[in-house]
């Protein structure tokens, strides 16, 4: 029996690599590959793949979020997260990853990953996904919900605890990220946006690599100049982000709930 195969990356030579050794596999089919998230969300949804080879940085959305998104789909393949650093494995497998690879990857242990995938597809399918659903830390999303109802943000000389759904954006100001409130408070964060998007789930996006906007606070979107936009978000001061024309179309599509 076939174990078909998706892979999902933005990194070429990464990619590129992870066909090679897997194509050497004889019982495993390759799938068209995917180079971001919401376009790994419709390719699991159209080619229904046993198994997903996941990067987590990626465009848009990134892997964690993605596979959260994949968790309201009626389908589950087994999801293997692809980083090059290790902090991220714990957040990994509470979110049901099979396994985790570290880049550059090396062969046996790519072998020992499909072992593992062949031993889970020769399972009855019932008990895989019954298997997936508990190993999930992050409930079925509804919307835009947040998987995380506080951040901890560490200052000066006291640590603050902040309402995630309160958080309307952040912003990286040189070697700290500003977090703006919904009540126009403002804090000083160590963390970078990228961890802070991975904390804070599913509801919060990247539209410019130096922003990262909760979507429930937009208010309407609005052209700007170049194919990129603004998102006006809902403050007593209007406040305007800017949405690169890379990112529009993710953007608008998850705030359609796609």
């Amino acid at each position: 029996m076939k174990l078909r195969v998706l892979i999902a990356a933005d990194e070429h030579l990464a990619k590129e690599k992870l066909i090679g050794l897997l194509s050497k596999e004889l019982d495993i089919e390759l799938l068209p590959t995917a180079s971001s998230g919401m376009e790994t969300v419709k390719h699991v949804r159209d080619f229904k793949p046993d198994a997903l080879f996941l990067d987590i940085e990626m465009p848009g959305i990134d892997g964690f979020q993605t596979a959260r998104l994949l968790h309201d789909l009626d389908f589950h393949p087994f999801v293997i997260f692809t980083t090059a650093s290790e902090q991220y494995a714990l957040e990994a497998f509470e979110i049901g990853a099979i396994d985790y690879l570290l880049k550059p990857y090396g062969e046996e242990r790519l072998r020992q990953t499909i072992d593992r995938l062949r031993e889970r597809k020769s399972g009855t399918r019932k008990q895989v996904e019954n298997e997936f659903n508990e190993d999930a830390a992050v409930p079925a999303k509804e919307g835009c919900r947040l998987t995380h109802s506080k951040l901890l943000v560490e200052g000066y000389d006291r640590i603050m605890v902040l309402d995630t759904d309160m958080i309307v954006y952040a912003v990286k100001e040189e070697k700290y990220t500003r977090i703006y409130m919904a009540d126009g408070r403002s804090y000083t964060s160590k963390q970078t946006l990228h961890e802070l998007g991975h904390r804070l789930g599913s509801a919060f996006f990247r539209p410019h690599r130096s922003y990262l906007l909760n979507l429930n606070f937009i208010q309407e979107i609005e052209p700007w100049f170049n194919g990129a936009y603004n998102a006006v978000i809902k403050l007593p001061e209007q406040t305007k982000i800017p949405v690169s024309r890379n990112e529009i179309k993710d953007m608008l599509l998850l705030l359609q709930g796609k």
